[in-house]
Parts: structure tokens; C-alpha cells; sequence
């Protein structure tokens, strides 16, 4: 299997509301979250919201990283795209810990395949 990146998709749940209104919380985290998952910095940009809320993102070598708040529902979702040999998961726990999370849903999903391998042509029609 020819797997060129990984996609992990995040939602967090019960957060910690505060640190979901945090712009400069939110930025050390992602960027701990980068770092725990052996991946590059390039940029990080953060904007927040009026009344709330707060989207940010991690441009990193490999891709990116992200995150949107929504502390009205003390919820928040995040996008971890990679490839090369970054972790995405290794990032899971900063983050959790980090907002405090009391409940995740994760999906962890390989990108990139190669559509010629015949088992993946099955795995793919068994899905749409």
C-alpha cells in the first residue's frame, strides 16, 4: 500500500471554555501539538471571533494543522493533515489535555493511495 499522507480529524467535547477563548493558548498548543508530532513549523495564524470563537492554523512543511472553537458549546474540531513522517497522533493528547477535553471522536485517515492496487479499488467501492 503506497499511503502518501494522513488526515486526522478531531472533535472535542466539554471542553475548558476559557482555553477555548485563549488566541495565545490555542497558538502554544497547536504549535506543542506540531512539535509533539515530529512535524516542521512554518507559520501560525490565529483570528478570533466577535463575540466568540477563535480559528487558527498551523501551516506546517507537511501540511497543516487546525482548529475552530466554538466555546458557546465548549466544543472545538480539529484538522491534522500530513504527510512525510509526522505523527498526527502523537498530537491527539496535547491537545485534549490541553483544553480539557472530556470526551473526543477521532478518524484517522490515510491520503494519497493509490487507486491502481486492486485492494484498494475494493475498499473504496465497499465506502461510497
Amino acid at each position: 500500500m503506497n499511503i502518501k499522507s494522513q488526515h486526522l480529524l478531531v472533535e472535542l467535547f466539554n471542553c475548558n471554555t476559557a482555553a477555548l477563548e485563549n488566541q495565545s493558548l490555542l497558538t502554544e498548543l497547536l504549535e506543542a501539538a506540531a512539535i509533539a508530532a515530529n512535524v516542521t513549523i512554518v507559520k501560525s495564524v490565529f483570528h478570533q471571533y466577535s463575540p466568540q470563537g477563535i480559528t487558527g492554523i498551523v501551516i506546517i512543511e507537511e501540511s497543516h494543522l487546525s482548529i475552530h472553537t466554538w466555546p458557546e458549546y465548549a466544543y472545538a474540531s480539529v484538522d491534522f493533515y500530513t504527510c512525510g513522517d509526522g505523527h498526527p497522533e502523537n498530537a491527539l493528547n496535547v491537545i485534549q489535555k490541553g483544553l480539557g477535553a472530556q470526551r473526543t471522536e477521532t478518524m484517522l485517515i490515510d491520503r494519497g493511495l493509490s487507486l491502481t492496487d486492486e485492494a484498494m479499488k475494493e475498499r473504496y467501492h465497499k465506502t461510497i
